[in-house]
């Protein structure tokens, strides 16, 4: 099986579609043409624009969801250029990982002490706190 996604004029993730290999060429992203004009006839919109996502993750960052942005063009996974599936950026100040195809902060998050723990205390991202001073962007609450 494979799984495609459709993206509105942002390329923001309208549905998600699993396919048929034998309706995709065989799913890959050889045969990705193949299954676009499937989903396209599928959906009966021939200008719709869809890409296909890997549920296990083995291309394109991430498995598409609703909401999610499709981005090209991104550094990340270790490569200079690729094209993935984002969630929503969280803050401003946050960037994608070299990595992995994640958001992740400017300053790494603390770790909780045992007691902190023991109270149920997390820590949460505050980004007027991290504008204006950095260290502070933490906040344990």
């Amino acid at each position: 099986m494979a799984h495609f996604a459709q993206l509105d004029a942002t390329g923001v993730v309208k549905q998600v579609i699993v396919v048929a290999d034998s309706d995709t060429g065989g799913g890959t992203l050889d045969t990705e043409s193949v299954g676009i004009s499937f989903c396209q006839n599928h959906v009966g919109d021939n200008s719709s624009v869809w890409k296909q996502t890997s549920y296990n993750r083995n291309f394109r960052g991430n498995y598409a969801g609703i909401g999610m942005t499709y981005m090209s063009g991104v550094r990340t996974l270790g490569v200079a250029s690729t094209d993935v599936f984002l969630n929503n950026q969280p803050y401003p100040s946050w960037s994608i990982g070299i990595n992995t195809a994640e958001w992740f902060s400017p300053v790494a998050q603390p770790a909780l002490t045992t007691s902190e723990m023991n109270d149920a205390k997390v820590y949460a991202w505050n980004e007027s706190n991290y504008n204006a001073d950095p260290s502070t962007g933490w906040v344990l609450r």
